[in-house]
């Protein structure tokens, strides 16, 4: 074979793996939206209607449109979007990132998932040392939801930027944990009571704190600073356990 042949048989096989990742699955529009989410439920329970849309607005997904505009998706699609909330997930991927990761695999490139280094803090929480708050787009990205719903949270009292629009990092995990109950059927605005729980364990805290900052028994502020999160933890296990023996009387 000569050179310009290779070379052209080289090409031919790129162009043939070029499309929409992956490029194994079908493309056959077959798939309601009901149906995406219930399949990505059995792997991400928090996913919704209103995601799998966000997702679509995002370019992630390109689903076909029937004559009345209803959207199909094929299972190229539904790996798509299992790609991305995994991403999300594991790696806490912005979405934007993800974006370009997509872009490389339909143009056949080989794409090594990106993990900055990051820290995991008690509540399981992973993020950047040098970034204790997130921008209202980054807690979009991070918690997989859009706009309207981070509005209807800090709405709701659940979680609070500063007045420059930032939010702390701890609002991730919140964000999450109050995501997946809505999809649960909760009621956002019942959830305040939560949060006006953990607002009066943590008045308690200060209230021991300043006791016995006021007596002088430690001018010490990291052991004062362990002794707020240990005593924090210790509340949080106390509190799982009147919630086990209250949920234990209804059931």
């Amino acid at each position: 074979m000569s050179s310009q042949a290779a070379q052209f048989s080289s090409e031919a096989e790129h162009t043939s793996i070029t499309g929409p990742w992956p490029h194994d699955a079908s493309r056959d529009p077959v798939l309601s939206i009901g149906r995406v989410v219930e399949e990505l439920k059995k792997e991400f329970p928090a996913i919704s209607v209103s995601k799998v849309r966000y997702l679509d607005d995002q370019g992630l997904v390109t689903p076909a449109r029937t004559k009345s505009g209803y959207r199909k998706y094929s299972q190229t699609d539904l790996e798509r979007m299992r790609y991305v909330l995994t991403q999300q997930r594991d790696s806490f991927t912005p979405l934007r990132v993800i974006g370009e990761h997509l872009r490389a695999l339909d143009a056949g490139h080989q794409v090594e998932a990106v993990r900055r280094p990051r820290i995991v803090s008690s509540e399981g929480v992973s993020v950047a040392p040098s970034s204790p708050y997130l921008s209202a787009r980054e807690l979009t990205d991070l918690a997989g939801v859009d706009f309207s719903t981070l509005e209807r949270y800090s709405s709701a009292g659940l979680i609070a930027p500063d007045i420059a629009g930032y939010f702390p990092v701890r609002s991730l995990q919140i964000v999450r944990h109050v995501a997946t109950l809505e999809s649960q059927g909760f009621d956002i605005r019942l959830l305040r009571a939560v949060k006006l729980s953990a607002d009066r364990c943590s008045d308690v805290i200060d209230q021991t704190v300043q006791s016995t900052r006021s007596r002088g028994r430690s001018s010490d502020n990291e052991r004062l600073n362990a002794k707020v999160t240990e005593s924090a933890e210790i509340i949080a296990d106390l509190h799982r356990e009147f919630l086990r023996v209250s949920v234990g009387q209804i059931l």
